[in-house]
């Protein structure tokens, strides 16, 4: 028991703590604040940093909040930072609806609301642009928070998170604000070595549970069996579900052996190919396992109260099968009074809609399955479709939602239950299997806080897709945070420009990236040491009492390496022979070529090339087979032996054409007409000759050293060789830990140097290239181009390439250093006359693309994106007043896609608009003009409408 004075001065702590400012914050809310919250909030009242690191629908944000706050009651300003629009606007309406219009406003690079207030809420590359410009807002600035700070391992839009990072000034407090990853702790640690003292808060405690779950047919089943392992151990994956999901690709083989055997055969009226065999029916012992259907899915849903529910479909146009799906099936999940307040939501939003745009945009089938309580949410929605999705599922009113993982990106829109339809999705350029992060990700939005017990993530079982692979992802807890910075063209001028060459080297040093890489490097540098190690070891080992046997055993060691090239060499040679003699064939010539070791006779069918431009010949063989040959597929080549007539009209896939030409074939064998095939002669070119010469060279050198004598030679020699290879490893090593220590600023020099070459960079001393470097005239212009291609637009602001443009013709010109396909493949947009002004200013763009890419090329480092003309006819289209309709249906786009790609252009087009004059003779100006007229010409209808205002 505690004594009075104990007691005395607990209760004074108590009185204390109710007198701080985070006692006065936690009033506000209807809950009381979770450890993970209150331990962050006290660290930031005592002047820390901090980085909270929480699964998804924890309650990160209220520490967010609580930065806010404190900057308030100090009489600071708070920047809010989100990694896209969509989070911003949302976090907008939030705050605004708590600290009211006067006091937030909004930046997102197209909305500009009470931009001076004193919470503002941004994007990350707004805060990015305005720290590179001074802004005089940054004044007062107290607080900044970096809400999904996880983004910077983003490979595009990553980087701009630690510009931000090191770039604030030591003052600002910075609040990040993390999904769980496994390095939180290391990430801290950066914070704190470059922010000062960082408080690093990890909670892996889910404020509502989460139950998995996998569905098998119509069968709902836990993932987990019901008894738990003790503590600290893996669940136990439900036996009864392995079980079931044994059963049913069970069944699945049975249903499919049925189907294709001969007796019970589902096509009676296929026929056995005459002459042929019965092919015999070889049962599968399992068939595939296909996962649930759509509609069977959502009844199960709401059959066992799952609803509300968000599916995830990695695909837009599945999303939107998806819902025409399960409408068409006749869900109907909303009462009468339910639809009547949808529709009303519905009108509120999209009243400033022409009616004329509504056909176009399938409002009507879109708001059918709305009231209907089905929606789908994905990129490639108009942005206030989307917006309205999210109000209605919010509010309850939209029962179950199919969406791509966009969805996951912090919005705020949690359900009762996640679904996976599957666990593969296209990363761009291949399917891939989600990671453990990423299941984390899409599964942590189950569960509403304040209303559901628990939360639920189902999978649908699958042939791929089995209960331990599910389990892997949902257990596992390791998902690190891996930067993805590096210099860009424009933070290279911008640094330049501010301090010297050196201090910029030292800021880029001080990246997450290079703090990564140096941990790595002391590993590397541990494994470098004990190569070393062992390497003088042996070379002690091997010690010879006539000689250095090192250099003896480095002389063996360069013999056999100068064979191993010569070997290369000759099969190079032999290779290069066979494809010149394939090459020299014609249609119909008779050939010998080796097929293991015997020696085939075949007839030349077709002359061709193959993916690498060698030569490929396809022959029919005297065995009936059809076989291509290829220098690789036959490097000792082919010999010609003699010809047949070959008519055009012969085609190998006809059998009677192939027997009479096997047949023919045959008979010149049998009747002795072929010549008889001369000695294969291959003689040595020069550069066998000269590597034949080094080895003889170095054999005589061998056989003149002291140790060639040794009468321990050999046993020193075994030694020898295991030297030679630990010293390979050994210097192998060194040259990684050199390679990774100072990565980044040795990319910097590498951007640098594309700069030198282009002009927006000049040395101090043209005698010394590797001293400090002077930021041009044209280097302060591309200082204030903030886009992906940076220096692509200002090389042709520079060039002149878009002066004398018309409006409508400078905004197709610009979207071609804006747009990206989705695919590499991806080609559309109206067409551009090649005639046309625009199409010879689209090719312009291209070659200045190639030449800046030649430069980084030889610079080394990685090709930035080309000029992508592809949207440049629908864009000056539509900035010619085109109709909605007939812009989507040539340009092959969306509507969410058009918009956005049309508002990222209009972010270019302000930025031209405040440039200033970029050459004397006032091109620069000229061009603004223009780029206001395209601004107003673009922003109109879809374009022009903001969700956040209507919202308001």
């Amino acid at each position: 028991m505690s004594s009075p004075a104990q007691r005395y001065a607990a209760a004074r702590r108590r009185q204390a703590a109710l007198r701080t400012e985070l006692a006065r914050f936690a009033q506000t809310y209807d809950f009381v604040l979770d450890d993970f919250q209150t331990e962050a909030c006290q660290a930031l009242e005592r002047g820390e940093g901090v980085l909270v690191a929480a699964p998804t629908g924890a309650g990160k944000t209220v520490v967010g909040e609580f930065a806010v706050h404190l900057a308030l009651a100090g009489g600071l300003k708070a920047f809010y930072t989100t990694p896209i629009k969509a989070l911003s606007n949302q976090k907008y309406l939030d705050l605004l609806s708590r600290y009211g219009p006067d006091r937030v406003g909004l930046l997102t690079g197209d909305a500009a609301l009470n931009p001076h207030a004193d919470v503002i809420v941004m994007t990350t590359e707004v805060l990015r642009n305005m720290l590179y410009s001074g802004a005089r807002d940054l004044d007062r600035l107290g607080f900044v928070v970096m809400d999904e700070v996880h983004y910077l391992a983003d490979r595009f839009r990553g980087p701009v998170w630690e510009e931000v990072i090191i770039h604030l000034a030591p003052e600002v407090q910075v609040v990040s604000l993390s999904a769980t990853v496994s390095n939180a702790e290391e990430f801290g640690r950066w914070l704190d070595q470059v922010r000062g003292r960082t408080a690093v808060v990890v909670s892996e405690h889910r404020p509502v549970p989460l139950t998995q779950h996998m569905m098998v047919g119509r069968r709902l089943l836990p993932l987990y069996a019901r008894a738990q392992t003790a503590s600290g151990h893996e669940p136990v994956v439900n036996p009864e579900l392995v079980s079931a999901v044994k059963d049913a690709r069970r069944a699945a083989g049975s249903q499919s052996r049925g189907m294709s055997s001969g007796a019970g055969s589902s096509q009676p009226w296929r026929r056995r190919a005459r002459g042929r065999a019965p092919r015999r029916e070889v049962p599968a012992r399992t068939g595939r396992l296909r996962p649930a259907g759509r509609r069977v899915v959502l009844e199960a849903l709401e059959r066992s109260d799952l609803l509300p529910a968000i599916v995830f479909v990695f695909s837009r146009a599945g999303c939107d099968e998806a819902v025409r799906q399960v409408v068409g099936g006749g869900a109907d999940l909303t009462t009468e009074r339910e639809a009547e307040l949808i529709r009303q939501v519905v009108e509120r939003r999209t009243a400033d809609i022409p009616a004329g745009d509504l056909g176009v945009l399938g409002y009507h089938s879109w708001l059918h399955a709305l009231e209907r309580g089905v929606a789908c949410h994905h990129a490639g929605l108009l942005p206030v479709f989307k917006e309205t999705v999210e109000e209605l599922f919010s509010a309850g009113l939209v029962k179950v939602v199919y969406a791509t993982e966009t969805l996951a990106l912090g919005i705020n829109m949690p359900a009762r239950t996640v679904v996976l339809e599957s666990l593969r999705k296209w990363n761009g350029s291949a399917h891939v299997t989600l990671s453990p992060g990423e299941y984390t990700q899409l599964t942590g939005r189950a569960g509403r806080r304040g209303i559901d017990v628990e939360g639920h993530a189902v999978v649908l079982a699958a042939e791929e897709v089995e209960p331990a692979l599910v389990s892997s992802l949902a257990s596992k807890r390791t998902y690190p945070l891996v930067s993805a910075f590096r210099p860009t063209y424009n933070m290279a001028v911008n640094l330049l420009g501010r301090t010297s060459r050196a201090r910029a080297r030292q800021v880029l040093e001080s990246s997450f990236a290079q703090y990564q890489a140096d941990r790595g490097v002391v590993e590397l540098a541990a494994q470098a040491r004990r190569a070393r190690a062992s390497v003088e070891e042996l070379a002690g080992a091997m010690t010879c009492h006539l000689g250095d046997f090192s250099q003896y055993a480095m002389l063996r060691q360069r013999i056999a390496e100068a064979e191993t090239e010569l070997s290369r060499a000759r099969r190079e040679a032999r290779r290069t022979g066979a494809g010149r003699q394939m090459g020299a064939l014609s249609r119909g010539d008779v050939v010998i070529h080796s097929r293991g070791r015997r020696s085939r006779h075949a007839v030349v069918v077709e002359v061709g090339t193959d993916r690498t431009g060698g030569a490929c010949l396809t022959v029919l063989g005297e065995d009936s087979r059809v076989v291509t040959l290829t220098p690789d597929t036959t490097p000792d080549g082919v010999v010609r032996v003699g010809s047949l007539r070959l008519p055009d009209s012969v085609d190998l896939r006809r059998p009677r054409d192939r027997d009479r030409l096997v047949g023919r074939l045959v008979d010149m064998l049998r009747s002795g007409e072929l010549e008889r095939p001369g000695r294969r002669r291959g003689g040595r070119d020069a550069e066998q000759v000269v590597i034949a010469e080094r080895i003889e060279g170095l054999r005589r050198q061998m056989r003149a050293h002291p140790c060639h004598g040794c009468p321990d030679r050999e046993d020193h020699a075994r030694l020898g060789r295991r030297w030679s290879r630990a010293l390979a490893e050994a210097e192998r090593l060194q040259a990684r830990v050199e390679r990774r220590t100072g990565t980044i600023a040795r990319h910097f020099d590498a951007v640098c140097q594309v700069l030198i070459e282009l002009g927006y960079l000049e040395p101090e001393d043209p005698h010394a290239p590797e001293g400090e470097l002077r930021v041009t005239s044209a280097g302060a212009m591309l200082a204030r181009v903030y886009a992906e291609r940076d220096l692509l637009i200002a090389e042709c602001l520079r060039q002149g390439v878009w002066e004398g443009l018309g409006a409508a013709e400078l905004a197709g010109a610009v979207s071609a250093c804006v747009y990206e396909p989705r695919a590499a493949s991806q080609s559309i947009g109206l067409p551009v006359a090649p005639g046309t002004r625009l199409g010879g200013v689209l090719r312009e763009e291209l070659a200045l693309a190639r030449r800046i890419n030649d430069l980084e090329a030889l610079a080394r480092i990685e090709a930035s994106s080309g000029a992508e003309p592809a949207l440049a006819g629908a864009v000056q289209a539509w900035a010619q007043g085109t109709g909605l309709g007939e812009v989507l249906e040539a340009a092959e786009l969306t509507a969410g896609d058009f918009v956005r790609w049309s508002r990222q252009l209009l972010d270019v087009l302000a930025q031209l608009c405040v440039l200033e004059s970029w050459n004397q003779a006032g091109g620069g100006a000229r061009v603004a003009a223009v780029a206001e007229r395209a601004y107003t010409e673009v922003d109109r209808g879809v374009v022009a409408w903001s969700g956040v205002e209507g919202a308001r």
